[in-house]
C-alpha cells in the first residue's frame, strides 16, 4: 500500500543518512589517525643537513620569532628579516643568550610592504654567500579589522599584495638556485585557514594566502624530486599581534604552533594544519557547503567590523 511505501522510503532514507555520517565520521577519524603519526611518531627531519642556514621573514613576532628559536636550537644559523631594527637587534641577543653551539645569527632591515628591486637587491645580497637550507616566508599582514574591499584604502590595498604575495614569491626564487645546486632545502611559507574558505569582509587577504597556497603545492610539485620542498603550513587563529586573539584551547601561542609545525618541515606534504585542533576544525568546515560556511563567516565578520 501507500503507507507502507512511504515507511519504506523512510527507512531507506534514514540507513543513507545514517551511513553517510558514518562515512564521514569514519573519514576525520582517519585523517585524525594520520596526522597525529605525523605529527608526533614520524621522525623530525634534521633540517641541518639542509644547509647551515635558516633565512626567517617577519621574524620578530609571532610565528617567525618562535621558529627562529626552534630552528636555532636545531643547529641552524639564522638571517632574521623585519623592518624595525631595534627588534631584530634584541631577538639577535636572545638567541645569542642561549648559546647554541655553532649557531651564527645576523639580521636584514627589510619593510615587506615596500618590497621594490631595491629592497630585493638588498635582502638578496646579504643572503646570496650563504647555504641557505630553510626558507621560512613568515611575513605578513591583514586588515586593522574585517572591512568590505572598497572601505580600504589604495596603499593598504598595494601593502597587503606586495607584502603577502611578492614577498614570498621574490624570497623563494633568491633561494632556490643554491638549493637546486646543492639538491636539498626546504622552503616554507605560511598561510592561513582563510586561504581555504569564502572570507568576506576580508577578502584581499584571503585571496592572498590562497595565492600562497595554490603557490606552494606548484613549486613542491616542480621540486620535491630535485631534492627541495615546498610547504605551505595553515594555521587557524594563533596568539600573535596579527591575528588579536587570546591563547585558548584552540588558539596555541607561537612557541605552542612551531613545536609542532617543525616536526613537518622537509617532508613533501605540500599543504598542512601542523596543529590537531585546526586541522579538525578544517576538516569540518570542509564537511559543510560553501554558501554555509560564508554566511557563518559574514555575520562573525560583521560583528567584528562593527567593533572595529
Amino acid at each position: 500500500s501507500t503507507e507502507i511505501k512511504i515507511i519504506m522510503d523512510a527507512i531507506t532514507v534514514e540507513k543513507a543518512a545514517v551511513g553517510l555520517v558514518g562515512l564521514i565520521a569514519l573519514n576525520l577519524v582517519k585523517r585524525a589517525v594520520f596526522h597525529v603519526f605525523k605529527t608526533f611518531f614520524r621522525p623530525a627531519r634534521d633540517l641541518k643537513k639542509t644547509g647551515k642556514w635558516a633565512v626567517i621573514t617577519g621574524a620578530t613576532d609571532g610565528i617567525g620569532k618562535a621558529y627562529a628559536f626552534a630552528l636555532a636550537k636545531k643547529g641552524m644559523s639564522i638571517v632574521l628579516i623585519s623592518r624595525t631594527e631595534s627588534k631584530l637587534q634584541d631577538v639577535k641577543k636572545e638567541i645569542e643568550a642561549k648559546d647554541y653551539d655553532g649557531v651564527e645569527v645576523s639580521y636584514v632591515v627589510c619593510d615587506y610592504s615596500k618590497f621594490d628591486k631595491a629592497a630585493q637587491d638588498k635582502v638578496a645580497n646579504s643572503i646570496k654567500d650563504l647555504e641557505v637550507g630553510v626558507l621560512l616566508n613568515n611575513v605578513g599582514v591583514s586588515y586593522r579589522y574585517p572591512m568590505f574591499f572598497h572601505e580600504l584604502s589604495d596603499s593598504e590595498v598595494q601593502d597587503l599584495m606586495t607584502m603577502n604575495i611578492d614577498g614570498t614569491v621574490w624570497m623563494t626564487r633568491m633561494v632556490l638556485p643554491g638549493m637546486l645546486e646543492r639538491k636539498k632545502g626546504a622552503i616554507v611559507n605560511i598561510s592561513s585557514g582563510s586561504a581555504m574558505y569564502t572570507l568576506p569582509l576580508l577578502a584581499e587577504y584571503s585571496g592572498s594566502k590562497s595565492f600562497v597556497e595554490k603557490f606552494s603545492r606548484a613549486i613542491n610539485a616542480e621540486y620535491k624530486s630535485k631534492g627541495v620542498t615546498c610547504q605551505c603550513q595553515i594555521p587557524f587563529y594563533v596568539a600573535t599581534k596579527l591575528a588579536k586573539q587570546r591563547k585558548s584551547l584552540v588558539v596555541p601561542n607561537p612557541g605552542e604552533f612551531v613545536a609542532l609545525a617543525i616536526k613537518w618541515v622537509g617532508y613533501p606534504d605540500a599543504v598542512v594544519s601542523p596543529f590537531l585542533l585546526h586541522a579538525i576544525q578544517g576538516w569540518i568546515l570542509d564537511i559543510l557547503p560553501d554558501s554555509i560556511v560564508a554566511h557563518i563567516i559574514m555575520g562573525m565578520h560583521m560583528a567584528t567590523r562593527k567593533k572595529g
